[in-house]
């Protein structure tokens, strides 16, 4: 008796070439061209909910005259606004909004980094770790190959 298994099927090795199986794009191999993986990753959601947080949280301190009377306040209420647009944006996995909140994530973890080098707090470190973690989950290829 051979040592073959009753049923071929089980193997989990296709009995035709790749060339013939017709379940080959359904399976979603790496390299799948964009726009096909469909959905959202559950990181792309969280660093969405954090960074509308801490836009929000930084906008309140702006107003509210945290960061002083002279252009420093205009600025962030800007760099906010970009950012909670490019938040909603790749929430609905929109290329511009991945360009956005890429950008943004960067520029944030600066931010820290240099209050960091100038206060010598040690929260910033964390806060730019953190931020520079986001832009680097971000520019992988699992997230871009899901945008539109």
């Amino acid at each position: 008796m051979p040592d073959t298994p009753e049923n071929p099927q089980t193997t989990g090795t296709p009995s035709v070439p790749p060339a013939q199986d017709p379940g080959f794009r359904s399976r979603h191999l790496p390299g799948t061209p964009a726009g096909e993986a469909k959905g959202m990753l559950p990181g792309m959601a969280l660093i969405g909910m954090y960074l509308l947080l801490m836009a929000m949280l930084n906008a309140f301190a702006a107003m509210s005259g945290k960061f002083g009377l002279s252009t420093a306040k205009y600025s962030i209420l800007g760099v906010c606004t970009l950012l909670v647009i490019g938040v909603f944006g790749l929430l609905r996995l929109q290329r511009w909004g991945w360009a956005l909140v890429t950008a943004g994530c960067l520029a944030m973890a600066a931010g820290y980094f240099y209050g960091f080098h100038r206060t010598h707090i040690a929260p910033y470190v964390i806060q730019g770790l953190f931020a520079m973690l986001f832009f680097l989950y971000l520019s992988r290829p699992e997230v871009r190959e899901r945008l539109r």
